[in-house]
């Protein structure tokens, strides 16, 4: 260590608060009317934006990809590959929010035309909103958007240069984004895509993995179904499987079905993964909440009435205590913001005031403070009493 060196760096502190002293001394007094940072700031993150469908894609036999572009024609926000997109849609006297992971890639929205797409299949169950695009979302129809949420992208000062996705069904469409930017050489990472379906004929977006699949990432495709002519991988993502195809330094992300996050962790241990090395997409609200330990029986086929307040305005609406506070809210069109819908990222916070209500274990992702003083995500927050809770004005 030179001993110079080091009291120049211990005294840098004191340099730059000078510095920065003289600065304002030596500043204009006329006001500043344009913040280029701000302005710049803007442009990459404006907030909500007006996006139009201007193509339906058929994606397999039962999905579709819907391509949009803003309404306004400017660029649009920033987002990571393996980001969402929050879509708002006015379905009668209600507006409802669903997060929808992002397969286009970035570099694709950064473009002349650039545009931005997602990719929708139809749900076995509870799948109003999927219906709804499959069914009667039409070109040219327009949505209030969201973009750029979620913590599910690649990240260098964290992540192994060699990534394993596992996916399972319509979980694949993040990765189908990552798949793209590194195709095109806009993400320095070598991806291998473990990516589990039923049958060869409904594998979602295949057209579009095999056109990436080459330089710097690789599709395995595992079967579970009964497919006696299929030559690849079969069965499900087994620690097997995903030690086969991993490289000594990995990082796993995780994006598909729920019961697929169970089976898949246990996998992982199986193989000592260490939890830092292990990326999981948002879970989504719970299927069956009555099955967490901690849920009481006695309160599964019970229906409960709120008090909602916001500001002066007070409503009483009715609430089964299997469906979460959101999904009540937006029952009775009363307006909640949402975004992942996942418990994550806080945008449905509300304040229980009297009530007991329960948290879905998978889903808590409050901050401690919130835990302290009743706050609640309602997304992932079940009624057991009737209850009072307070939402924010929208």
């Amino acid at each position: 260590m030179k001993f110079k060196g080091f009291l120049k760096d211990v005294g840098g502190a004191s340099r730059v608060t000078k510095a920065r002293l003289a600065a304002f001394e030596n500043a204009s007094d006329k006001p500043v009317k344009v913040d280029p940072i701000a302005e710049v700031a803007k442009q990459w993150h404006p907030g909500k934006v007006e996006l139009k469908l201007v193509d339906i894609i058929d994606s397999c036999k039962t999905a579709k990809s819907f391509r949009f572009v803003r309404s306004d024609g400017e660029k649009l926000p920033f987002f990571y590959a393996g980001q969402y997109v929050v879509l708002d849609f006015e379905i009668g006297k209600s507006t409802v929010s669903r997060p929808y992971s992002i397969s286009s890639a970035p570099y694709q929205a950064r473009e002349k035309n650039g545009y931005l797409e997602i990719t929708v299949r139809r749900a076995k169950a509870d799948g109003f909103i999927s219906d709804y695009m499959l069914d009667k979302a039409k070109v040219g129809d327009t949505f209030m958007a969201l973009i750029g949420n979620g913590q599910f992208y690649y990240e260098c000062l964290r992540d192994a240069k060699h990534v394993v996705a596992l996916a399972g069904g319509v979980g694949i469409t993040p990765f189908v984004s990552m798949a793209r930017e590194v195709a095109a050489g806009k993400l320095p990472i070598d991806l291998t895509i473990l990516y589990g379906s039923v049958a060869e004929d409904d594998i979602v977006l295949k057209e579009e993995l095999d056109k990436v699949e080459g330089k710097n990432v690789h599709v395995v495709h595992v079967l579970s179904g009964d497919n006696p002519d299929w030559k690849g991988e079969k069965g499900f993502l087994s620690a097997d499987v995903i030690k086969k195809y991993s490289a000594k330094d990995t990082t796993y992300f995780i994006c598909g079905p729920q019961v697929m996050y169970g089976f898949v962790r246990e996998e992982l241990k199986k193989l000592k993964v260490p939890e830092r090395r292990v990326r999981f997409e948002v879970f989504g609200q719970a299927r069956d909440i009555s099955r967490y330990e901690g849920f009481p029986a006695s309160a599964k086929d019970k229906t409960f009435k709120i008090k909602v307040l916001r500001g002066l305005k007070e409503d009483v609406i009715p609430a089964k205590a299997t469906e979460s506070l959101v999904t009540a809210l937006e029952r009775a069109g009363i307006r909640i913001e949402t975004g992942c819908r996942s418990g994550e990222c806080g945008f449905c916070r509300t304040k229980v005031l009297e009530g007991n209500v329960f948290v879905c274990p998978e889903n808590d992702g409050r901050r401690g403070a919130d835990k302290d003083f009743n706050y609640f995500h309602a997304c992932s927050t079940y009624p057991l009493s009737d209850a009072t809770i307070k939402i924010p004005i929208l």
